[in-house]
């Protein structure tokens, strides 16, 4: 259920993504009259999303909203949702409808129903999910061994929002508090698409496909879940 996608170079993984998610985005408003556009953040996607924002797509026809976000103030550093609005809310895009995870609430836990009522009222199925990956194995805000990792990982659980707290490390540096999409809203795509570059994450893809342990690596229960297509998107 992987299908992957490896270009020799960034630009043309770029120019890839961005017309396969094009593609995507006017299916699902061509049959629906609306769509849907999940995004992650990080600076590996953003290139994609700058060229996707100059695209004359009906914008104010397609939802975008996050992947996961870090219980923070968007004028903070590291907010995802200050990182959309920079790259993708941009030019041509500057008119999408635009969902994020952050509330006034003083916890993520405690806006676990606020997200979900608002996630809830996404069109659905989502359209497009652009996933990145870390060199830890996580995916989304699902970190490994994460406080709340396991309840988010069943694929079954009726929730498509999850409080997760993750451990402190060099990889989430001091934000370890933050909301994420479930498993089981991830696979309310249509299309997932999990971007990677450079030759240390390949090497930490192949070791998600070859072991079994969704735990330690999060991004297994992506690649494994037998239920929805994945698309890899790799370049050096």
């Amino acid at each position: 259920m992987v299908e992957e996608k490896f270009y020799s170079d960034r630009e043309r993984l770029v120019q890839a993504l961005a017309h396969d998610c094009a593609c995507d985005l006017q299916k699902g408003i061509k049959e629906r009259g609306q769509a849907s556009f999940l995004v992650s953040g990080g600076s590996t996607p953003e290139p994609v999303y700058r060229e996707l924002s100059r695209r004359p797509l009906p914008w104010s026809q397609i939802a975008v909203a996050l992947v996961d976000e870090r219980w923070v103030e968007r004028t903070a550093s590291g907010s995802n949702q200050a990182f959309i609005e920079s790259c993708l809310l941009q030019n041509c895009a500057a008119e999408a409808p635009f969902l994020g995870m952050k509330t006034p609430h003083a916890t993520a836990a405690e806006a676990e129903a606020d997200c979900e009522r608002a996630y809830g009222e996404l069109p659905r199925p989502f359209d497009v999910c652009v996933l990145g990956m870390g060199s830890d194995g996580h995916t989304a805000s699902l970190f490994p061994h994460a406080e709340g990792l396991q309840a988010a990982l069943d694929p079954n659980s009726a929730k498509l929002c999850s409080a997760i707290t993750a451990k402190q490390s060099a990889v989430t540096g001091s934000h370890t508090e933050r909301m994420t999409l479930t498993l089981a809203g991830i696979l309310q795509a249509r299309d997932i698409k999990l971007l990677i570059t450079g030759d240390e994450k390949l090497k930490v893809y192949r070791e998600a496909l070859l072991g079994s342990d969704e735990l330690e690596m999060p991004v297994r229960s992506i690649l494994k879940q037998g239920l929805k297509a994945v698309t890899v998107y790799w370049a050096p």
